[in-house]
């Protein structure tokens, strides 16, 4: 229980990364170039990001099984849902239509995958440690 403790706390740090890759895709190189673009590198980067900030999580606290990586990445991927759900409509004032849009894959938007992975990654990792 103790690492699942572990584990959601160290959701913030997830959070944190994907608020300054934001910050950058929108004062950096979302200035230069077109914003689906933009949204589909900022998604890239932050599937690197995370990807290896989920990797140095792992080394240090090590998974004990499949199941528990597995629930590990589940309450990550609900946890996020409902972050970016409840903040971006009730904080960031943005509307459901375009909150929802990002997860409209028939149109570029790629932000699912970061969803995915971030409900896959613990698992993919610890199989990686195992």
């Amino acid at each position: 229980m103790k690492i699942i403790l572990i584990y959601a706390a160290s959701w913030v740090g997830m959070v944190i990364l994907a608020v300054v890759n934001g910050a950058i895709r929108e004062k950096v190189y979302g200035q230069l170039m077109p914003e689906l673009l933009a949204h589909q590198l900022s998604t890239f980067i932050a599937l690197i990001l995370l990807g290896a900030y989920i990797w140095c999580l792992t080394g240090v606290w090590r998974i004990d099984s499949s199941k528990q990586a597995l629930v590990i990445g589940c309450m990550w991927l609900i946890t996020t849902i409902v972050f970016e759900l409840v903040f971006g409509h009730y904080v960031m004032g943005h509307s459901w239509g375009k909150l929802f849009h990002d997860y409209n894959l028939l149109k570029g938007r790629v932000w699912s995958l970061v969803l995915i992975w971030t409900a896959v990654a613990p698992y993919v990792f610890y199989r990686m440690r195992s």
